[in-house]
Formats: C-alpha cells, structure tokens, sequence
C-alpha cells in the first residue's frame, strides 16, 4: 500500500492520494495556522474506522441475504488532553441501518466487524476504549 501527499500551500494544507487515485485533502486547525481546507489527520482515522467497518458489516449482510436501505455511522471520540501525542483515548461508533433488517443479524455483523475483521478498529484498540450501538429503522 502506498499513499502520497504533495504541500498545496505555505501552511498545512495538503492532497492525499492512494492506488485508487481519490484525493483527500488535509489540513490543520485554525488554532495553528490551518484554514480548514481539509479533514485534520485525526478526523481521518475515525473516517477510516468507519469506512472499514461499513465495508465489513455491508459485506456480512448481503452474505446473510439482509437488504440495507440507509446506511450511516455516528463517531465520537475524545482524546487525551495535555499530553504529546494526544492519543484517542474513548472512541463510540454507532450504526443506524435502514430497511426489512433482521436486528439479530445486524447485531452479529457489527460485532464480528468491530471485534474481529476491522483493521483500523484492531489498531485504535491498542490505545483507545471503543465502544458501539447501532439501531434499525424501518423505511
């Protein structure tokens, strides 16, 4: 895997891209001279938690033959304040899947996600506590 970052500005702005070609850009917080021209590097790692937990609950789904209307995914994390790094140290995820779901199995793809097949949730266990919930709503 490889990604690239090339400067956009004098600051902190920056456009990343991967093998797929998607660029994203990146920036840091006004407080230190950014102009929130991009997701702040933290905020990509719970995009990234996220993306890679849909993409494994999707998958469990439609293997269970479950037909998903809505998807979406609410993250809250707080950090570490006063230290260097200020690692996440409470991370909550919870999904809110739309459509005829069978809750059973919807509860099941979300726990094999998050404790099992998720990548970036394996490596954010190392320094965080992550929780999650999720509802079903009928459409």
């Amino acid at each position: 895997m490889e990604v690239n970052l090339i400067r956009v500005d004098q600051d902190y702005h920056f456009v990343a891209a991967g093998a797929s070609g998607v660029e994203i850009n990146i920036d840091g917080s006004p407080a230190i001279g950014g102009h929130n021209a991009g997701a702040r590097p933290m905020e990509l790692l719970l995009m990234g938690l996220g993306g890679c937990s849909a993409i494994d609950v999707i998958q469990i789904l439609k293997k269970k033959r479950q037909q998903i209307d809505s998807f979406n995914i609410n993250i809250k994390a707080e950090r570490v304040e006063g230290e260097i790094p200020s690692l996440f140290k409470q991370i909550h995820v919870h999904f809110i899947l739309g459509g005829p779901l069978e809750e059973l199995k919807v509860q099941q793809a979300i726990k094999l996600s998050m404790d099992k097949y998720c990548s970036v949730a394996a490596i954010l266990y190392k320094t965080a506590s992550i929780s999650y919930s999720y509802e079903v709503v009928l459409m």
